[in-house]
């Protein structure tokens, strides 16, 4: 049989991928690799960048190339069988990944490569980075511990990728587990006529008569958002608030307690057994924030601008829903349903008033048209390409000089057994071979409602901020120009700097100019009428201090589990949160509400002790913004010095010298709070 994860020469072979290839390839590389760096380490020469990092670099790409697709695949094309198989793999690669970074002869081999670099000068400055960062990353794989702590310490680190795996997994199960199916239209009343035919259509999928509501995030966000039904409602946030916990409708099954639990637990004594006080101290030692206490104080200082107002709006809220609903006392599900009405009486507008002017072939080819106008890109779309689903497509990207700078695949729609949320991962590097410079490939994923019948999908204006972001991302990996594979693209980028392009594109979908790219009607052809922008514009800071201190609220907690963590306490997960709610949250949720159970990207996913990062993030967006505002949002020459200093870079300089390099200064937090409108 031959293996197609062995044989990637381009992109991934999507539809001759089977579960049952997954383990025997990894195995077979896995071997493969250990064989060659044992012999590269053996090579009696004076090791160099050529003779060994060069060499390593075509290993760990080989082994990217095959697990790409695996891990993406296990993402989107969720199965018993590929679950099984992506599994089984997950403490073979932490195991080897822990190898590497404990191997003292290797390790050596890069400390005598750096050490030399004065004698030889024949290191470029992503070469240089690269070193410095894997220096950095020996020390933090334990390289110096004594033996039995190495072997705990590579225990751990297995462990840790097997229970997170599991509890992404039980979020997956526990949302797939929950439907509504409901016969009689009028308990939809208040739901637009588009989510109406989203849940006829889900309904036939099953083949089911009527209308079934499902936990994926489209049918969820339409019920709380319009359902008139105050019990469908109640019912729909509860089922959705408890999922993977010992609460709610599947109160126990794909319960994520105790998962939370050990990986607090087991995150902790890697912390510890590497020297730090906590995991947080350990997450920043990536990072660019200085210290645990600059991040608390960092947040804290936003509280402290945005809490009082959050307080405000959402007292008027509560006297809005008195006044008009009859609701006494509002609940956490009368808050979305509450302020969309709110919305609509203050400034007449909805996001389902929005919806018909962004039909998504207008919002995909307007996209592309703002990034050309700001970097001169042209994106053309590949076809015949093997892709994992039929509504999956792939474009190439071109720069404003002809050259092919990269790929990616686009997969838009909410579906059976895809992972919810959007995100951008990578399926190939930039890097130097030894004959071509290979070119990077992305993915951008989203969950957006998908077409109903012959009509294109119809995106919410959240929604096209929500691609923006994800495609600032990408733009991030496809247009580096760093050819050292640890440090192009995203690679090498500290955390809480990674979210700067993604949020920084976000911005131009609320600029008139821009909205002209991505806005037209999808049946009359009509551009968003300047009432309907102006008012759209009057709404965008629409509760921005309760949004604010939600996500305050969010990262506090993150902080603040892995900063506190105590053996002799456990986790005290909910304690904390609690701790945190009494802090900075405005919206008390029911006693039942388990909200972290499904926080996966802490728990399983890369912002553990970083969920700040969006925060933090966020300053570096908006003052680099601002310089757009003073000089023109399409203004290309400011364009260019952004992608010169900031997306060309990836991960091999310093983020603050390059935000310093775009700006001319440091970053103030000013713009932040200007663009959410708070004082």
């Amino acid at each position: 049989m031959t293996n197609p994860l062995l044989k990637i020469i381009d992109l991934p072979p999507f539809s001759a991928i089977k579960p049952e290839h997954i383990e025997p390839a990894i195995d077979q590389i896995l071997a493969d690799n250990r064989a060659a760096i044992a012999e590269l380490l053996n090579n009696p020469d004076e090791k160099t960048w050529d003779n060994l990092i060069a060499p390593m670099e075509e290993l760990e790409d080989r082994l990217n190339r095959a697990w790409s697709p695996v891990s993406h695949m296990n993402s989107v094309l969720n199965s018993d069988e590929l679950r099984d198989a992506y599994n089984a793999c997950l403490p073979k690669l932490s195991q080897y990944a822990t190898e590497l970074g404990q191997n003292k002869k290797l390790y050596a081999a890069f400390e005598h490569i750096a050490a030399n670099v004065d004698k030889t000068k024949s290191l470029n400055t992503p070469q240089q980075k690269a070193i410095d960062n894997a220096l950095r990353d020996f020390r933090l794989s334990g390289v110096n511990l004594p033996e039995e702590q190495k072997n705990r310490f590579m225990e751990i680190k297995q462990e840790l990728s097997t229970l997170t795996a599991n509890f992404s997994q039980n979020v997956l199960d526990a949302t797939q587990a929950w439907s509504n199916h409901i016969t009689d239209k009028k308990e939809l009343a208040g739901l637009p006529d588009s989510a109406i035919a989203m849940a006829k259509q889900t309904a036939e999928q099953e083949k089911l008569t009527g209308y079934l509501l499902t936990l994926d995030f489209p049918s969820y966000f339409a019920v709380m958002s319009y359902a008139d039904d105050r019990t469908l409602r109640e019912e729909t946030y509860q089922a959705f608030a408890t999922r993977a916990s010992d609460q709610g409708p599947n109160a126990g099954e794909w319960n994520n307690s105790e998962l939370m639990e050990q990986i607090l637990g087991l995150r902790h004594e890697l912390a510890q057994i590497l020297g730090f006080e906590s995991y947080a101290q350990h997450s920043l030692a990536t990072k660019m924030a200085p210290s645990t206490k600059k991040v608390m104080e960092f947040l804290h200082n936003l509280a402290d601008h945005s809490l009082g107002m959050a307080q405000e709006e959402l007292d008027e809220l509560a006297s809005f829903a008195r006044e008009h609903y009859d609701i006494t006392e509002i609940e956490p599900w009368d808050i979305t349903y509450c302020s969309e009405k709110l919305r609509e009486f203050r400034y007449a507008i909805s996001q389902e008033d929005l919806k018909p002017y962004f039909p998504e072939p207008h919002v995909v080819n307007g996209l592309f048209a703002v990034v050309n106008k700001l970097y001169g890109l042209d994106i053309k779309e590949l076809s015949g390409i093997d892709t994992w689903h039929e509504d999956v497509r792939v474009f190439e990207i071109f720069d404003r000089e002809g050259n092919n700078r990269g790929r990616f695949y686009l997969d838009l729609y909410a579906r059976q057994n895809k992972r919810g949320g959007a995100w951008m991962d990578e399926c190939i590097s930039r890097r130097e071979t030894a004959d071509h410079i290979q070119l990077p490939v992305a993915y951008l994923t989203c969950n957006f409602s998908s077409p109903i019948g012959d009509e294109p999908a119809l995106f919410t204006h959240n929604e096209v901020i929500t691609l923006f972001h994800e495609f600032g991302h990408g733009l991030h990996h496809m247009l580096t120009q760093v050819n050292t594979l640890a440090v192009s693209g995203i690679s090498g980028v500290p955390w809480d700097a990674v979210e700067l392009p993604s949020q920084f594109l976000e911005n131009w979908c609320w600029e008139r100019q821009a909205v002209n790219l991505i806005a037209q009607h999808y049946q009359t052809k009509e551009a968003l009428p300047n009432g309907l922008y102006e008012k759209m514009i009057k709404a965008k800071n629409f509760q921005s201090g309760m949004q604010m201190v939600r996500q305050l609220e969010f990262s506090l907690f993150d902080f603040r589990i892995h900063a506190e963590y105590d053996p002799e306490k456990g986790a005290r997960v909910q304690e904390i949160l609690d701790e945190v709610r009494a802090e900075v949250a405005v919206i008390k949720p029911p006693a039942y509400h388990r909200f972290q159970h499904s926080f996966s990207h802490i728990f399983a996913g890369g912002y553990a002790a970083g969920y700040y990062s969006y925060k933090w993030a966020e300053v570096l967006s908006s003052d680099a913004f601002s310089k757009f505002e003073e000089t023109g949002i399409f203004n290309r020459e400011t364009g260019l010095e952004f992608l010169e200093a900031v997306l060309d870079q990836g991960g091999a300089r310093d983020p603050m010298d390059l935000f310093i390099e775009f700006r001319g200064r440091e970053p103030e937090i000013d713009a932040l709070l200007r663009h959410s409108g708070i004082q």
